[in-house]
């Protein structure tokens, strides 16, 4: 089997339990969109797959701390499984660099590390947040913390840092002004960009027929 095959197994067996917003599916629809990004740029592309593959492989916010998510354990799992498949250390510390800056974190994080390979399977990661998809990925997420869906008296609030981000427990509304339909204007690529302005519309047609219905209008 092939580095890319051996992944994808991998990947299948570590997330077999995880919760329906960062399982295998997410995983796979993601790689998806990073191929489909890829095709548009001048790239490494096993470093993108490798990097869409494994970029979710132990979300912090399931693993909790003291800072609301342990950050180390998805990059030391990833190197693991790459150092037993006997994968060059260049590639190793690229793909743990995606890793390690993919993550929205409230909006106020600076990237440490830049390139292409980064850019494309971030604006994948993205798009699998918004959208339809992204809706469903939020409102199941929601649920999974047993957060409220709205609350009129708690507001969005803006420019979080990241430590405020990891620990919010905001109602899952609050979540789409908070990150949501950020991430349209924070797209890395030429394709990213455009893929995400269907998205987006349609969130804004969810939440414009979401608060008509909440206020007994429709």
């Amino acid at each position: 089997m092939s580095l890319i095959d051996n992944t994808i197994l991998f990947v299948k067996q570590k997330l077999e339990n995880a919760e329906a917003g960062h399982d295998w599916f997410h995983i796979e629809r993601v790689y998806k969109n990073a191929l489909l990004i890829a095709q548009d740029e001048v790239c490494d592309i096993q470093i993108v797959k490798l990097g869409a593959l494994l970029h979710d492989i132990a979300d912090s916010k399931f693993y909790p701390d003291a800072s609301g998510g342990d950050e180390t354990v998805g990059p030391k799992v990833a190197r693991e499984f790459l150092e037993s498949q006997k994968v060059q250390e260049e590639i190793i510390i690229h793909v743990i660099n995606i890793i390690e800056n993919i993550s929205f974190k409230g909006g106020n994080f600076e990237k440490k590390f830049n390139s292409i390979e980064l850019e494309i399977v971030q604006d994948a990661d993205r798009l699998d947040a918004i959208g339809a998809i992204g809706i469903a990925r939020t409102f199941n997420y929601g649920g999974y913390k047993n957060r409220q869906l709205y609350n009129p008296e708690i507001t969005p609030k803006l420019n979080m840092s990241k430590e405020e981000y990891k620990k919010s427990e905001a109602p899952t509304i609050n979540h789409f002004y908070e990150k949501l339909l950020l991430l349209k204007d924070k797209m890395n690529t030429k394709t990213g960009k455009q893929l995400a302005q269907e998205r987006h519309k349609f969130m804004e047609l969810f939440l414009s027929q979401f608060y008509a219905e909440w206020d007994g209008e429709k």
